[in-house]
């Protein structure tokens, strides 16, 4: 089984800590000649393709590579333009590598307060006083659990959907936290966590649940 990732936000909907526990790497990398039959376009400081699949290259998947040369944002990393140099035909044939670009730090940061937003919808929404908001949001290849402190932290779990024990994960996790965060003298409350006991000790704790498929009792 296997944890993605880790986010504990702020009751300001502020991202404080964020860990990627594994991020699968679908890539895929083909030499092409001219003209390019897939269409690229520039998506938030990417180049990624809009239009074409082939080979196990989908609509989405960013460059990441040029002739072997790391991709930087919209420029290969000896600066050339990426969108221009695959315009010349005199550069062609050329080995184009896609995949899934990471997210950045700054889309971390969004997604972490659109999630608290729909987290306060969905406790709106409810039909019964006191709701507990959402605990779990479900896709066919992860699944999303969050467990809210009563002072409004929220500890996010992505995890494989057949992975057991995440309910109980999430409150070992909070218990690292109280130790190993709020009882750090250096520790300001709201604030980023940055502290080594913190990471070892969640490092420790995803490596016990994806080993016994479970963290205790619950899911």
């Amino acid at each position: 089984m296997v944890i993605f990732s880790v986010y504990v936000v702020n009751k300001a909907g502020g991202l404080i800590y964020q860990y990627d526990n594994y991020v699968p790497r679908t890539e895929v990398e083909k030499t092409f000649s001219y003209p390019l039959d897939l269409v690229l376009k520039h998506h938030d400081e990417k180049v990624v393709v809009s239009f074409g699949q082939r080979d196990g290259i989908r609509v989405g998947h960013a460059v990441l590579s040029i002739n072997g040369v790391d991709v930087i944002g919209k420029n290969t990393s000896d600066g050339k333009d990426i969108l221009e140099y695959l315009k010349d035909p005199a550069n062609y044939p050329v080995s184009i590598r896609f995949g899934r670009a990471r997210l950045s730090s700054n889309e971390k940061l969004m997604l972490a307060s659109m999630f608290h937003s729909l987290f306060a919808i969905g406790s709106q929404l409810s039909p019964e006083v006191g709701s507990s908001g959402i605990e779990m949001l479900e896709t066919d290849v992860f699944k999303l659990h969050c467990f809210q402190t009563l002072t409004g932290i929220k500890f996010i779990v992505l995890a494989d959907p057949r992975q057991s024990g995440i309910d109980a994960l999430l409150r070992k996790i909070y218990e690292i936290y109280s130790d190993f965060a709020l009882k750090n003298p250096f520790y300001s409350l709201e604030m980023p966590i940055r502290c080594e006991l913190f990471d070892q000790n969640l490092k420790s704790a995803l490596e016990v649940a994806e080993k016994a498929g479970n963290f205790g009792t619950g899911s």
